[in-house]
């Protein structure tokens, strides 16, 4: 069984030499906290005349042949840096095997990274938030720390799970000077720059719902068509839901739709074979669960609520539902979550990252609910000012064609509905594609676990041998 490690930041202050913390770990954690002084613009030496910020840490010597042994690299995406190191054992277990130091680093904006305190997500500072600042972030980070601990030699593999999966192909592609190799887990590099169809997610999210049984999917098609069906009886609709207050508009209505397609989508993608702490708490096997919920009875709505409930409710019981503060609809339509990590992620869903899904009721169990161009231009510029660029992670990052890129491992599990808008099948002998039959979203990057299946077992062997390959070759070529 992985084990779970407890992060508890004291206090923290920064000034514009340096960054100064006092922080506390449980005894058993293998990672101490710091914090790196970075640079606020990385593109424009006017703007903030050189100023920095602090970028939290995490780093464990725990394992390191020290200044030898390789660095396993976490690029850091949608949230606080501690909830990935705590649920990402994998790479500690790797870090085992090869002898490797292990840093987990924090996006900006992201956690207790936020360069301007509580005015980051104020315009115009916002706008320091990018994909191109955060990989620059990473490399200067690596850069300096490997000349700090006399790590100069040593090569470099990144890791990143979803969004920062994505982050670690892009690494490889960017600075090949700097990155040995990437890991990249559900990372979804195809869909996130508008490659492939607009359908496709929430088609893959009702197909897990199928394959436990094609009647629990039917149950929730028709569960939402009884929700349609009370139109304006509002009072019904409060009650059905158990909802804190009744709807009043078309607009609560949609927003309920929203809000319970969200927990299907949730449960979904963290359809693990055990119960988990990662965004929320999840049974084992959430899907089943669900589905088991849905067929219990006749009374559709009621099952519907209480299915939702296993997401809205894993953290603390709920006398009621809060629709607008259970769920906060954004520029993605699989959901922003909640608090200030939610306001980053849904700016960079209004410029650079391109998540222009739909429900349609004909490919997929949800009510129809569309986000187009169209409509993500108009959210984007009421919410943050400004206006999308379609294609430009596809300029940037290349899209879809990959295939002069090398020492990439594009991992990904079909039950995950992102696995579909990531590389599926491998390019060359160096841009490896492995599926995994039974996982759900990044399922490699977690600890081992008595009740993993025997495809993600044999996946991470893959991806330790390939890593192990990647290492000994470059340090081949720097003996010549």
């Amino acid at each position: 069984m992985s084990k779970l490690w407890s992060f508890q930041t004291l206090r923290l202050s920064c000034s514009a030499a340096r960054c100064v913390f006092i922080t506390t770990l449980r005894k058993d954690s293998p990672f101490t906290e710091k914090f790196f002084t970075q640079t606020l613009d990385h593109f424009n030496f006017n703007s903030f005349g050189n100023g920095t910020f602090c970028q939290r840490y995490l780093i464990s010597d725990k394992f390191w042949q020290n200044g030898s042994g390789p660095v396993f690299f976490y690029t850091g995406n949608e949230g606080d840096i501690s909830d990935f190191a705590l649920n990402s054992g994998f790479i500690l277990e790797l870090a085992e095997q090869q002898g490797a130091l292990v840093i987990f680093a924090e996006h900006r904006y992201y956690g207790a990274s936020l360069p301007f305190g509580k005015d980051s997500f104020s315009r115009p500072l916002v706008g320091l938030l990018t994909v191109e600042q955060a990989l620059a972030d990473y490399a200067v980070m690596i850069t300096e720390l490997k000349q700090q601990l006399q790590a100069d030699n040593c090569p470099v593999i990144v890791f990143g799970g979803s969004y920062g999966g994505m982050l670690s192909v892009y690494m490889r592609l960017k600075y090949p000077n700097i990155v040995t190799g990437a890991l990249a887990a559900s990372a979804p590099i195809l869909s996130t720059a508008g490659v492939g169809d607009p359908r496709q997610f929430f088609r893959d999210v009702t197909a897990d719902y199928e394959a436990v049984s094609p009647q629990c999917s039917a149950a929730v098609r028709a569960a939402f068509q009884q929700l349609q069906d009370l139109a304006a009886q509002y009072r019904r609709i409060q009650s059905a839901f158990a909802l804190c207050q009744p709807p009043s508009a078309p607009r609560d209505i949609h927003q309920l739709n929203g809000l319970l397609r969200n927990a299907f989508t949730f449960m979904a993608m963290l359809d693990y074979p055990y119960s988990t702490h990662f965004m929320g708490n999840m049974p084992a096997h959430p899907v089943k669960m669900g589905c088991d919920i849905m067929l219990r009875g006749p009374d559709l709505l009621a099952n519907l609520r209480d299915t939702a409930a296993i997401v809205y409710n894993s953290s603390t019981p709920l006398s009621c539902f809060d629709l607008y503060n259970l769920y906060v609809e954004c520029a993605d339509p699989t959901g922003c979550g909640l608090g200030p990590n939610s306001l980053a992620w849904d700016y960079q869903a209004c410029t650079e990252v391109e998540l222009c899904f739909e429900s349609n009721n004909v490919t997929d169990m949800f009510p129809p609910m569309s986000f187009s161009q169209a409509d993500r231009r108009r959210y984007c510029s009421e919410r943050w000012g400004v206006t999308p660029r379609p294609g430009w992670l596809r300029l940037q990052f290349w899209g879809d064609a990959l295939s002069s890129a090398s020492n990439i491992i594009f991992s990904n599990g079909d039950l995950d509905p992102w696995a579909n808008g990531g590389v599926r099948r491998s390019l060359s002998s160096s841009l490896i594609a492995i599926n995994i039959p039974e996982g759900a979203h990044h399922l490699d990057l977690r600890g081992a676990n008595d009740e993993d299946p025997e495809s993600v077992v044999r996946a991470r062997k893959q991806e330790a041998e390939l890593i192990a390959g990647w290492i000994q070759a470059e340090r081949n070529r720097q003996k010549h």
